[in-house]
């Protein structure tokens, strides 16, 4: 998705003040430089030559302009599934901030023109920081997944199963016309048996020409990753799990749950086709 800032105006108000003051500086020739003398010819070439400056420093204002700057999104406009999430939903999830590599965490789209080098944009941006805008498109699929409530940040009820997820991207790459690449650590812990999943998500996605198609790669991107990490949640929710006592300080024995066998990382998940393919 994506946003346009429109270039600024031309500066009027400056402008006419310039015209103003060559009108007054015409008339001011005009009037003391009727006698042909030479002091009189020296002040005539001096003001020509200063209304000649702010003739052409008028022109350059009146021409300039900043370029128009484009803000990028990877949250998707999807009210329905938004709405498909239970009002008491059957478990709860937390994503907390997620790591990006410093190179990219910028406002600036930071694209890839060689193996070595990089180029940064300053006119195509993204709406947030990247990291911010991974973790919020990424609760926007998992909440719509799961059926669940992030409630990072938030107070919640005891009782109903709560998952924490946490989200490392240690490449996030842009080729422009060619892909755009997410090589991710991610993990599950289920907050009520403290059991833990760790797995790695390496999603490469094709894109077209354009900047637009290349924010749409990194969405399906972080759309497979959601897929994979809710798999995760699910495996882990039913793994068999067994009760053992261990001892605790000013207790005889505390009962805790854990999973009966390793719950296996889910399998790498296929990218989703584009919705649109967008110029940039």
């Amino acid at each position: 998705m994506m946003f346009v800032r429109p270039s600024r105006p031309a500066r009027r108000p400056l402008r006419a003040a310039v015209l103003a003051t060559v009108i007054a500086n015409l008339r001011v020739a005009s009037r003391g430089d009727r006698g042909f003398t030479a002091h009189g010819a020296m002040r005539a070439a001096r003001r020509a030559a200063t209304v000649a400056g702010l003739l052409a420093g008028a022109a350059v204002m009146s021409g300039c302009s900043s370029p128009p700057s484009h803000f990028y999104t990877l949250t998707a406009d999807d009210t329905a599934a938004t709405a498909r999430t239970a009002a008491t939903p059957a478990l709860l999830i937390e994503v907390p901030p997620v790591d990006v590599p410093p190179l990219v965490a910028k406002n600036q789209l930071v694209v890839q023109t060689g193996p070595t080098q990089v180029q940064v944009l300053e006119q195509e941006r993204w709406a947030s920081l990247p990291g911010d805008e991974i973790r919020r498109a990424l609760s926007s699929d998992l909440t719509a997944q799961l059926g669940a409530i992030d409630v990072y940040g938030t107070p919640y009820p005891e009782g109903v199963p709560l998952y924490r997820i946490k989200l490392n991207v240690q490449r996030f790459e842009s080729w422009p016309g060619s892909h755009a690449l997410i090589d991710a650590v991610w993990s599950v812990r289920s907050m009520r048996t403290q059991a833990v999943l760790t797995c790695r998500s390496f999603v490469n996605v094709p894109v077209t020409a354009g900047y637009d198609a290349l924010t749409d790669g990194h969405r399906r991107a972080v759309q497979t990753i959601s897929k994979e990490i809710a798999a995760g949640v699910q495996a882990l929710a039913a793994a068999p799990q067994v009760r053992t006592a261990a001892p605790a300080k000013g207790a005889s024995s505390l009962t805790i749950n854990a999973p009966a066998s390793v719950v296996p990382c889910p399998a790498p998940v296929p990218v989703a086709a584009s919705a649109s393919n967008g110029n940039g």
